[in-house]
């Protein structure tokens, strides 16, 4: 990859030590697919496929077949106008260079700008967290299902695990955004070959098992906040906005339009591909006794498969699905820590030194994730009662929000797919909601 190539979300200080040119309006019929707008698909493909797409179809598929159809058409849909809003967001800024936090300070004020900053962080943080947690008990599974070794002292485990990561970021952005790239690649490939040959093994029973018209939308609607979660490429969202804006101008918002759309698909159809192919090879009482032990969907069926190919290529989607999405939400959680700092010591009049501050929040990382993976919590609970609400209000309703209050965003406005996004963010919230208190 070339070093002037943006992949992934990129630091803040990258994007804006880059020159922003001004661009004019070109029409529609110029805006070919470039390879740079492919990678940047890579890149929002990579950032979505980790833990929430391991753990979907558990969560999904014990619902039954039919709402899994349902969840199949809404995804797609949800998934793209959600990203867009967002990203036209971001893109309405009339500062060169501004991200996510420093556009709501913008257009909503001072106050608004530290509220979101702080969002955003714990709304990227619990899922760095809940990576600590898978990666562990994937490599975990791994070595005593599949290699007959003896467990490794967890929190000795869990520290090499995080520490081998973590180190990836330390070397430098470069050589991660190198790695991500290597990793999406084959992942692509063999989600989708692992989709195909589990085919074989579909039990067509439960497409004839209709379940009664309120389970059927009970069930729709609390999975929503998993889906969401699944589907979520946000973090990646405000540098990628900041990427095209500096590179389209004005045309910035249809350029990301564009790639949103062909991210969605790409993901709607690996994705869902994967997710029915794991759901009809297993049965409900398989995919409860999954999330009852903690583990991704491709360790179970590793576990329960008598496949070579199953045992052995099914750990290692997961482990690399986990760590290329590890890499995106590690530097959103990083920056997000770094923007709240920074905020508090410029409202105190203090300097800020940019190495102490890196290597207290290394430290941080690397001390909560550890604990965390040591502590092994519940993925699922984690992503129901921390991510799903966070994301829900920053992702879906805050751009929505920002549509009918923010002057730049005039034109979007009184469009039905607004409603539809509002509506999905608001069923999400109160699926949450309901499971916490039920």
């Amino acid at each position: 990859m070339s070093n002037e190539t943006i992949t992934a979300p990129a630091t803040q200080a990258s994007i804006s030590s880059t020159v922003s040119q001004p661009h004019k309006a070109t029409p529609n019929n110029a805006m070919p697919w470039t390879a740079q707008d492919t990678t940047w698909m890579l890149s929002l493909f990579g950032t979505a496929v980790g833990a929430g797409i391991l753990f979907l179809p558990i969560n999904a598929g014990m619902g039954g077949f039919w709402p899994l159809v349902v969840m199949a058409l809404l995804i797609g849909p949800m998934t793209y106008l959600a990203h867009r809003g967002l990203s036209r967001f971001v893109c309405s800024s009339s500062i060169a260079g501004s991200d996510i936090t420093q556009v709501v300070e913008e257009h909503f004020g001072k106050g608004a700008g530290k509220a979101i900053t702080v969002l955003y962080f714990f709304a990227i943080y619990p899922i760095v967290l809940i990576y600590g947690v898978g990666i562990t008990n994937v490599v975990d599974s791994f070595m005593v299902n599949q290699l007959g070794l003896e467990s490794l002292p967890r929190w000795l485990l869990s520290g090499v695990l995080i520490l081998g990561m973590m180190s990836v970021m330390v070397a430098g952005e470069k050589i991660m955004l190198k790695v991500t790239q290597f990793l999406v690649y084959p992942l692509v490939a063999i989600l989708a070959f692992m989709s195909l040959y589990l085919m074989p093994n579909w039990n067509l029973a439960a497409v004839k098992e209709v379940p009664a018209v309120g389970d059927f939308l009970g069930t729709i609607w609390l999975t929503i906040p998993v889906l969401i979660f699944a589907f979520n490429h946000s973090p990646a969202i405000s540098q990628f906005a900041v990427s095209l804006k500096r590179d389209h101008g004005s045309n910035a918002s249809r350029k990301a339009d564009i790639i949103l759309r062909n991210t969605a698909m790409m993901l709607v159809g690996f994705v869902m591909l994967f997710v029915f192919s794991c759901v009809l090879s297993l049965s409900p009482a398989q995919l409860a006794e999954a999330k009852s032990q903690n583990l991704p969907i491709l360790s179970y069926l590793a576990n329960v498969f008598d496949s070579g190919f199953v045992s052995y290529f099914g750990p290692f989607i997961a482990f690399v699905a986990i760590v290329s999405s590890f890499f995106g939400h590690y530097m959103g959680a990083s920056e997000g820590m770094s923007g709240i700092i920074k905020k508090q010591l410029e409202g105190k009049g203090k300097p800020v030194d940019e190495g102490k501050l890196n290597r207290f929040i290394l430290g941080f990382m690397f001390l909560t994730i550890w604990a965390v993976a040591v502590i092994n919590p519940s993925i699922l609970g984690m992503i129901e009662a921390l991510g799903g609400p966070i994301i829900a209000a920053i992702l879906y309703l805050m751009p929505m929000y920002a549509v009918y209050r923010v002057p730049a965003l005039k034109a979007y406005r009184g469009r039905i797919s607004n409603i539809f996004v509002i509506i999905a963010g608001l069923l999400s919230m109160t699926a949450i909601l309901y499971g916490l208190t039920a």
